[in-house]
């Protein structure tokens, strides 16, 4: 019973960790080549290849061994560091959501007016 337990609660963590690994390598796809590159960061193709093999990683082999928690260091790395730099050099939005508002001509500090 006990193990039972304990295999239905590795199943879900397994399941959250595949999500996390899933969650890092859709926003990377979404994210522009550029922005990794004035972030200071990797290359985007080196994160689509990270986080591909940590998903991959993940669901095939048991939480319990080392490959998996690589792979869930490399997700965490991704989201936690790369994402927000990403999303500082970019401008806040970025990835697939596009602009949210203000139009073409706004500057740093407001809309340009031409010198007018």
């Amino acid at each position: 019973m006990l193990m039972l337990g304990f295999a239905g609660f590795l199943g879900l963590l397994k399941i959250v960790l595949m999500a996390l690994a899933a969650f890092g390598l859709v926003d990377a796809v979404f994210r522009r080549e550029d922005a990794f590159r004035a972030a200071d960061k990797q290359n985007k193709m080196f994160w689509l290849i990270i986080l591909a093999i940590a998903l991959v990683v993940s669901y095939l082999f048991s939480i319990l061994s080392i490959l998996p928690i690589a792979g869930v260091v490399a997700s965490i790395v991704y989201i936690v560091d790369v994402r927000p730099a990403l999303k500082q050099v970019s401008g806040g939005g970025g990835g697939w959501r596009g602009r949210r508002g203000g139009s073409s001509s706004d500057g740093p500090y407001g809309p340009y007016n031409g010198g007018r």
